[in-house]
């Protein structure tokens, strides 16, 4: 059932899924109330440049700010800031504030995105990067820091390398510490990751491997990193980055399905009146289902989701994008592939410049480029159909 001028949306999580929710909404001729509860007291914000041009010390935070007082009056949307949702009662339409306020609504859309994974040892000396504040705090440290200074990374992966990279711009000494025998192998496979590997060394950065970390303590204004086989590391700051996990605890007695986010259809609903957004969406496809930690999935999901509930229309599938700027280089993968999919390299410029695609069965699943844009575009056409691997091939269409 489509959107009527009589309906309340009450978007829980004002994230870029939840933002571009209301502009898409009302875009597309909603007219009805709109309301955006966040548990941040900060409106809607980017968060990619978070760990590129912010943690350089290129941007302060307040470029990434998308929703403008002027943007916000222009969309009519009610902001609930500071007051995250503690309770969802899905077949009445009521959420519930953190101060015991109930809101009721006609549709409810939940975009309450991922948190920072912790491990075990993790405690408030620590730094991340997934937040606004989180952003604050650790740019104020940096700007303590000298020339030089050694900061450890946890983690290799995407968060961790693009940190990795703007403490090099800073002129600091970035140690990233890796628990695997190179980075990036969940995400993108053994194959790609060997040939990823050399890029942390290329750019003067020290990557260390099958890391065994055991502790950080405090010493004085600096971290010691301990390790397993007793050894430690001295850090003027420690930078963890070891992935995310879906914010759905407040969901618990919503009678939403839930399995490591929420679950939802192939028009993003978890039932008739409560959708999922973003970071926080698992949806079912054939074969499976997935959840997609991307910028351009929340994006995409978002436009799609305003699409069905406001005029009633099925957007077409998306071909999953995803950009990550690191060590001097820019990876972009389309598609969804898996870790096991083979992997053929189409393309090779020289200089690190490369494409590859990923395929199961000979039909394409993927296609990465290392510096590589314009192929990489150039290739979205192969994953907007099923494609067969010699198919690509005939087509070459990056070049």
């Amino acid at each position: 059932m489509t959107l009527r001028d009589d309906d309340h949306v009450v978007v829980v999580g004002a994230g870029l899924a939840g933002w571009r929710l209301c502009e898409e909404l009302r875009r597309l001729g909603f007219a009805g109330r709109l309301t955006l509860v966040g548990d941040e007291t900060h409106p809607p914000y980017d968060r990619p440049p978070l760990s590129k041009q912010v943690a350089a010390g290129k941007w302060s935070p307040e470029r990434c700010v998308l929703a403008t007082p002027e943007r916000v009056e222009e969309l009519r949307v009610d902001l609930r800031l500071g007051l995250g949702a503690r309770r969802l009662e899905a077949g009445a339409g009521v959420v519930t504030l953190a101060d015991g306020e109930r809101i009721e609504a006609s549709r409810v859309v939940i975009a309450t995105g991922a948190r920072a994974r912790r491990l075990p040892w993790h405690h408030d000396a620590l730094y991340e990067l997934r937040t606004y504040d989180d952003a604050l705090r650790l740019v104020a440290r940096l700007e303590d820091l000298d020339p030089g200074d050694t900061v450890a990374v946890v983690g290799g992966g995407f968060i961790g390398a693009e940190v990795a990279t703007a403490l090099h711009a800073r002129g600091l000494r970035p140690v990233v510490l890796e628990a695997g025998p190179r980075p990036l192998m969940g995400p993108l496979g053994e194959t790609v990751a060997r040939w990823l590997e050399g890029l942390v060394g290329e750019a003067g950065v020290e990557l260390r491997v099958d890391q065994r970390i055991a502790g950080v303590e405090a010493a004085g204004q600096d971290s010691d990193v301990l390790f397993e086989d007793g050894s430690s590391l001295r850090a003027r700051a420690v930078v963890v980055g070891v992935g995310a996990q879906p914010n759905v605890e407040w969901l618990a007695d919503s009678g939403i399905a839930l399995d490591d986010g929420v679950v939802v259809d192939a028009h993003h609903e978890a039932t008739e009146s409560v959708a999922a957004l973003g970071d926080v969406a698992r949806v079912v496809e054939a074969g499976g289902s997935r959840r997609v930690e991307h910028w351009q999935a929340a994006t995409d999901q978002a436009a799609a989701l305003a699409q069905w509930w406001v005029l009633g229309q099925a957007a077409p599938a998306q071909v999953g994008y995803f950009w990550s700027d690191q060590y001097g280089k820019k990876i972009q993968l389309l598609g969804h592939p898996g870790r096991d999919d083979k992997v053929l390299r189409v393309k090779d410029s020289g200089a690190g410049q490369w494409l590859a695609l990923y395929h199961r069965e000979d039909v394409v699943t993927g296609v990465i480029g290392l510096s590589q844009p314009r192929a990489v575009m150039l290739s979205h056409g192969l994953l907007e159909v099923p494609t067969g691997l010699e198919e690509a091939l005939r087509l070459a269409p990056w070049g």
